[in-house]
C-alpha cells in the first residue's frame, strides 16, 4: 500500500490509527481541528490522542521510542493554540448563527455547557478548565468568539489553557510509559480514566442545570 493509500485508509476518529500513519504531524492536524473547527473537530480524538502519543514517546528495554517527544510536544502545542484561535475567529464572524443552525443535538448541548462554563467561572478560568473537557473544548472557542469575549483576554488564556492541556497529557503518557512495563496492555482503560477525570469540571454546571429545571 502506498503512502497516499495509507493516508486515505486512516480513521481520523481513531487516535491509534492517526499516530501509526502520521506520527507527530497527525497530532498537530487533529488537535488543531479538535480545538476549534466546530463541526469537523467535534468528533475527533483529543485526550485519547495526546496521552497515547506520550506513551509512544517512551522507550523500554525491549522497544525503542516510536515517536520523538519534543516533536509531539511541539506539534500538540501548535495545534492546540492555533486551533483555539481559529475557532475564536470563526465564532466572532458568524459563530452564533452556525451554532443556532446545527442539527446535531450533542453540538448544541456542548455549546450550552460552554456558555455556562464561561458564565460560572469567568473568561480566564473557563478557558483553562474548558480545555480539559471533551466536546466542550471544541465549542468553547467559537462560543467565546460569538459571545464577544475580548480578543486579548481570550488569546492570553486560551494559550495558557492550550499549553497546560496539551503538554500535561503528553508528558503524563510519556512518564507512565517510561515507568510501567508493558503499558500498551493497559492503554484503553487508562485513556477511559483520563476522559472520565476530564469530565469532572462539568459536574457543578450539570448540577446547576438540573436544579434550575426542578425549580421551574
Amino acid at each position: 500500500m502506498g503512502t497516499l493509500d495509507a493516508a486515505l485508509a486512516v480513521n481520523p476518529m481513531d487516535g491509534a490509527s492517526v499516530l501509526a500513519t502520521f506520527g507527530a504531524l497527525g497530532v498537530l492536524v487533529v488537535i488543531f481541528a479538535e480545538s476549534g473547527l466546530l463541526v469537523v473537530g467535534f468528533f475527533l480524538p483529543g485526550d485519547t490522542l495526546l496521552f497515547p502519543a506520550g506513551v509512544l514517546c517512551a522507550g523500554t528495554a525491549e522497544q525503542a521510542p516510536r515517536l520523538v517527544l519534543w516533536q509531539v510536544l511541539l506539534c500538540a502545542a501548535v495545534g492546540a493554540v492555533a486551533g483555539g484561535q481559529v475557532g475564536f475567529l470563526l465564532g466572532r464572524h458568524g459563530g452564533r448563527a452556525l451554532l443556532a443552525r446545527t442539527e446535531r443535538r450533542r453540538v448544541r448541548e456542548a455549546a450550552a455547557r460552554a456558555e455556562k462554563l464561561l458564565a460560572r467561572y469567568g473568561y480566564g478560568k473557563a478557558l483553562v478548565i474548558g480545555r480539559f473537557v471533551p466536546m466542550v473544548r471544541t465549542v468553547l472557542h467559537p462560543a467565546a468568539g460569538a459571545l464577544g469575549v475580548p480578543t486579548r483576554t481570550f488569546t492570553v488564556w486560551q494559550i495558557v489553557g492550550g499549553l497546560l492541556w496539551s503538554q500535561s497529557l503528553v508528558l503524563a503518557g510519556y512518564l507512565l510509559g517510561a515507568s510501567v512495563p508493558d503499558i500498551d496492555d493497559y492503554l484503553l482503560p487508562l485513556v477511559a480514566l483520563v476522559v472520565l477525570v476530564s469530565l469532572l469540571p462539568l459536574l457543578p454546571v450539570l448540577t446547576e442545570s438540573r436544579r434550575a429545571r426542578r425549580d421551574r
